[in-house]
Protein backbone atom coordinates (compact mmCIF):
# COMPACT_ATOMS: atom_id res chain seq x y z
CA UNK A 1 0.00 0.00 0.00
CA UNK A 2 0.95 3.16 -0.56
CA UNK A 3 2.47 5.40 2.39
CA UNK A 4 -0.98 8.37 3.82
CA UNK A 5 0.50 11.72 2.73
CA UNK A 6 0.46 13.52 5.93
CA UNK A 7 -1.03 16.89 5.84
CA UNK A 8 0.73 19.86 5.14
CA UNK A 9 1.75 22.09 8.05
CA UNK A 10 3.80 25.32 8.59
CA UNK A 11 7.49 24.71 9.86
CA UNK A 12 8.03 25.17 13.61
CA UNK A 13 10.68 28.21 13.75
CA UNK A 14 14.32 27.41 14.70
CA UNK A 15 15.92 29.64 15.94
CA UNK A 16 14.93 33.29 17.74
CA UNK A 17 15.50 35.00 14.20
CA UNK A 18 12.64 32.92 12.98
CA UNK A 19 10.70 33.24 16.18
CA UNK A 20 11.21 37.21 15.72
CA UNK A 21 10.87 37.22 12.19
CA UNK A 22 7.26 35.60 13.04
CA UNK A 23 6.51 37.68 15.60
CA UNK A 24 6.91 40.77 13.38
CA UNK A 25 5.43 38.99 10.32
CA UNK A 26 1.79 38.65 12.98
CA UNK A 27 2.31 42.19 14.18
CA UNK A 28 2.21 43.82 10.70
CA UNK A 29 -0.22 42.02 9.66
CA UNK A 30 -2.46 42.74 13.14
CA UNK A 31 -1.41 46.44 12.08
CA UNK A 32 -2.71 46.15 8.57
CA UNK A 33 -5.83 44.63 9.19
CA UNK A 34 -6.84 47.12 12.35
CA UNK A 35 -5.48 50.06 9.82
CA UNK A 36 -8.24 48.81 6.70
CA UNK A 37 -10.86 48.65 9.16
CA UNK A 38 -10.39 51.95 10.79
CA UNK A 39 -10.52 53.41 7.20
CA UNK A 40 -13.74 50.90 6.03
CA UNK A 41 -15.32 52.52 9.39
CA UNK A 42 -13.86 55.85 8.58
CA UNK A 43 -15.63 56.08 5.22
CA UNK A 44 -18.76 53.92 5.75
CA UNK A 45 -20.03 53.93 9.10
CA UNK A 46 -22.71 55.82 8.31
CA UNK A 47 -24.01 52.79 6.04
CA UNK A 48 -22.68 49.96 9.11
CA UNK A 49 -24.55 52.20 11.41
CA UNK A 50 -27.72 52.34 9.51
CA UNK A 51 -27.42 48.15 8.78
CA UNK A 52 -27.40 47.95 12.97
CA UNK A 53 -30.34 49.74 13.12
CA UNK A 54 -32.00 48.10 10.41
CA UNK A 55 -30.86 44.34 11.66
CA UNK A 56 -31.93 45.51 15.17
CA UNK A 57 -35.39 46.71 14.13
CA UNK A 58 -36.13 43.37 12.08
CA UNK A 59 -35.53 41.42 14.88
CA UNK A 60 -37.82 43.10 17.26
CA UNK A 61 -40.26 43.34 14.94
CA UNK A 62 -39.81 39.37 14.07
CA UNK A 63 -40.20 38.69 18.36
CA UNK A 64 -43.19 41.06 18.75
CA UNK A 65 -44.74 39.36 16.24
CA UNK A 66 -43.84 35.55 17.50
CA UNK A 67 -45.18 36.89 20.31
CA UNK A 68 -48.53 37.81 19.57
CA UNK A 69 -48.97 35.19 17.46
CA UNK A 70 -48.42 33.09 20.81
CA UNK A 71 -51.08 35.29 22.83
CA UNK A 72 -53.50 35.01 19.64
CA UNK A 73 -52.90 31.15 20.26
CA UNK A 74 -53.72 30.95 23.80
CA UNK A 75 -56.83 33.14 23.74
CA UNK A 76 -58.25 30.87 20.60
CA UNK A 77 -56.99 27.93 23.09
CA UNK A 78 -58.70 29.24 26.29
CA UNK A 79 -62.24 29.73 24.42
CA UNK A 80 -61.46 25.87 22.68
CA UNK A 81 -64.74 23.79 23.14
CA UNK A 82 -65.05 20.03 21.21
CA UNK A 83 -68.38 18.52 21.19
CA UNK A 84 -69.08 14.75 21.50
CA UNK A 85 -70.09 14.51 18.14
CA UNK A 86 -67.20 16.24 16.87
CA UNK A 87 -64.56 13.93 18.62
CA UNK A 88 -66.36 10.78 17.87
CA UNK A 89 -65.88 11.94 13.66
CA UNK A 90 -62.33 12.01 14.44
CA UNK A 91 -59.68 9.68 13.56
CA UNK A 92 -56.99 8.09 16.18
CA UNK A 93 -54.86 11.17 15.67
CA UNK A 94 -56.98 13.98 15.35
CA UNK A 95 -58.14 12.62 18.66
CA UNK A 96 -54.50 12.58 20.33
CA UNK A 97 -54.38 16.11 18.68
CA UNK A 98 -57.32 17.34 20.39
CA UNK A 99 -56.43 15.98 23.91
CA UNK A 100 -53.46 17.84 23.70
CA UNK A 101 -54.93 20.88 22.46
CA UNK A 102 -57.29 20.60 25.53
CA UNK A 103 -54.27 20.60 27.66
CA UNK A 104 -52.57 23.45 26.51
CA UNK A 105 -55.95 25.34 27.11
CA UNK A 106 -55.62 24.47 30.71
CA UNK A 107 -52.17 25.42 31.24
CA UNK A 108 -50.45 22.40 30.94
CA UNK A 109 -47.16 22.57 27.85
CA UNK A 110 -48.06 19.44 26.16
CA UNK A 111 -46.73 17.90 23.08
CA UNK A 112 -48.00 15.25 21.01
CA UNK A 113 -45.71 12.01 21.09
CA UNK A 114 -48.13 9.12 19.74
CA UNK A 115 -46.68 7.18 16.95
CA UNK A 116 -45.82 3.07 16.40
CA UNK A 117 -44.06 2.26 19.68
CA UNK A 118 -45.42 5.11 21.61
CA UNK A 119 -45.23 2.69 25.03
CA UNK A 120 -48.35 3.26 26.14
CA UNK A 121 -48.27 7.65 25.35
CA UNK A 122 -49.74 9.70 22.96
CA UNK A 123 -49.62 13.12 24.60
CA UNK A 124 -46.92 13.67 27.31
CA UNK A 125 -47.72 16.98 29.50
CA UNK A 126 -45.79 19.15 32.23
CA UNK A 127 -47.27 21.83 34.55
CA UNK A 128 -45.42 23.41 37.24
CA UNK A 129 -47.97 22.43 40.17
CA UNK A 130 -49.16 19.18 39.23
CA UNK A 131 -45.39 17.68 37.67
CA UNK A 132 -45.54 15.53 34.35
CA UNK A 133 -48.79 13.50 32.88
CA UNK A 134 -48.88 10.90 30.58
CA UNK A 135 -51.85 10.78 28.39
CA UNK A 136 -52.79 7.33 26.24
CA UNK A 137 -55.49 8.26 23.97
CA UNK A 138 -58.11 5.18 22.81
CA UNK A 139 -60.61 6.62 20.18
CA UNK A 140 -63.10 4.38 19.24
CA UNK A 141 -66.33 4.79 16.19
CA UNK A 142 -68.64 1.90 18.20
CA UNK A 143 -69.13 3.23 21.42
CA UNK A 144 -66.07 0.10 22.61
CA UNK A 145 -64.84 0.14 26.30
CA UNK A 146 -61.42 0.32 27.15
CA UNK A 147 -60.04 -3.32 28.71
CA UNK A 148 -57.75 -3.83 31.66
CA UNK A 149 -54.61 -4.75 29.21
CA UNK A 150 -54.49 -1.30 28.42
CA UNK A 151 -54.57 -0.35 31.94
CA UNK A 152 -51.33 -2.43 32.29
CA UNK A 153 -49.18 -0.96 29.81
CA UNK A 154 -49.67 2.83 30.60
CA UNK A 155 -49.11 2.03 34.44
CA UNK A 156 -46.04 -0.21 33.12
CA UNK A 157 -44.65 2.39 31.03
CA UNK A 158 -45.61 6.07 32.91
CA UNK A 159 -43.18 6.41 35.16
CA UNK A 160 -40.51 3.96 34.62
CA UNK A 161 -40.60 5.03 30.44
CA UNK A 162 -41.71 8.41 30.68
CA UNK A 163 -40.95 10.02 34.38
CA UNK A 164 -44.37 10.92 34.47
CA UNK A 165 -46.08 11.46 38.26
CA UNK A 166 -49.55 11.03 36.15
CA UNK A 167 -50.90 8.55 34.22
CA UNK A 168 -54.62 9.20 32.38
CA UNK A 169 -56.06 7.01 29.68
CA UNK A 170 -58.81 9.01 27.38
CA UNK A 171 -62.19 7.77 25.62
CA UNK A 172 -65.06 8.79 23.88
CA UNK A 173 -66.05 5.27 25.23
CA UNK A 174 -66.09 3.62 28.21
CA UNK A 175 -63.95 1.37 30.49
CA UNK A 176 -64.96 -2.01 31.30
CA UNK A 177 -65.24 -2.89 35.25
CA UNK A 178 -62.06 -4.46 35.38
CA UNK A 179 -60.29 -1.97 33.99
CA UNK A 180 -62.08 0.38 35.94
CA UNK A 181 -61.45 -1.51 39.29
CA UNK A 182 -57.50 -1.43 38.27
CA UNK A 183 -57.25 2.06 37.45
CA UNK A 184 -58.84 3.08 40.71
CA UNK A 185 -56.42 0.46 42.80
CA UNK A 186 -53.27 1.89 41.21
CA UNK A 187 -54.63 5.75 40.44
CA UNK A 188 -54.86 5.64 36.76
CA UNK A 189 -57.26 8.55 35.87
CA UNK A 190 -60.22 7.69 33.54
CA UNK A 191 -61.77 9.81 31.12
CA UNK A 192 -64.95 8.27 29.75
CA UNK A 193 -67.31 10.03 27.65
CA UNK A 194 -68.96 11.13 30.65
CA UNK A 195 -65.81 12.75 31.90
CA UNK A 196 -64.67 14.01 28.22
CA UNK A 197 -67.70 15.63 27.78
CA UNK A 198 -67.28 17.49 30.80
CA UNK A 199 -63.56 18.38 29.71
CA UNK A 200 -63.93 18.86 26.38
CA UNK A 201 -67.00 20.77 25.84
CA UNK A 202 -68.08 22.23 29.48
CA UNK A 203 -64.43 23.85 29.78
CA UNK A 204 -63.87 22.10 33.15
CA UNK A 205 -60.01 21.32 33.58
CA UNK A 206 -58.48 18.20 33.65
CA UNK A 207 -56.64 18.27 37.22
CA UNK A 208 -60.34 19.25 38.30
CA UNK A 209 -61.78 16.87 37.15
CA UNK A 210 -59.08 14.17 38.04
CA UNK A 211 -58.26 16.44 41.73
CA UNK A 212 -54.98 15.93 40.99
CA UNK A 213 -52.29 17.11 43.66
CA UNK A 214 -48.75 18.20 43.61
CA UNK A 215 -46.33 14.99 43.56
CA UNK A 216 -45.28 15.58 46.94
CA UNK A 217 -48.25 15.43 48.50
CA UNK A 218 -49.44 12.57 46.30
CA UNK A 219 -48.03 9.77 48.05
CA UNK A 220 -49.96 10.51 51.71
CA UNK A 221 -52.58 7.66 52.22
CA UNK A 222 -55.49 10.21 52.19
CA UNK A 223 -55.11 11.69 48.53
CA UNK A 224 -54.61 8.28 47.40
CA UNK A 225 -57.88 7.93 45.89
CA UNK A 226 -57.79 11.65 44.19
CA UNK A 227 -57.73 9.71 40.93
CA UNK A 228 -60.82 7.84 40.54
CA UNK A 229 -62.21 6.29 37.63
CA UNK A 230 -66.03 7.08 36.84
CA UNK A 231 -68.21 4.20 36.39
CA UNK A 232 -68.52 3.16 33.14
CA UNK A 233 -71.82 4.60 31.39
CA UNK A 234 -72.05 2.03 28.11
CA UNK A 235 -73.38 -1.21 28.58
CA UNK A 236 -71.07 -4.37 29.86
CA UNK A 237 -71.37 -6.22 26.61
CA UNK A 238 -69.16 -3.59 24.62
CA UNK A 239 -65.63 -5.17 23.03
CA UNK A 240 -62.62 -3.72 24.50
CA UNK A 241 -60.70 -1.20 22.63
CA UNK A 242 -57.43 -2.39 20.98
Amino acid sequence: MPARRRPWRLPAPRGPLEVLGAGLAVLAATSALMRLLHAVFTRWWPLLLLALITAGAWLLWRRGTAAARHQHSRRLLARLRISADDLDAMDDRAFELALRDLLVRDGWSARHVGRHGDEAADVIAEHPRFGRLVVQAKHTRTGAKVGSQVMYQVKGTAGPVHGAHTAVVGTNGGFTRDATTWGRRHEIGCVDRARLHAWADSGEPLHQLLGLTTPRLRGLPALRAALPCLRPRTHEGATDVQ
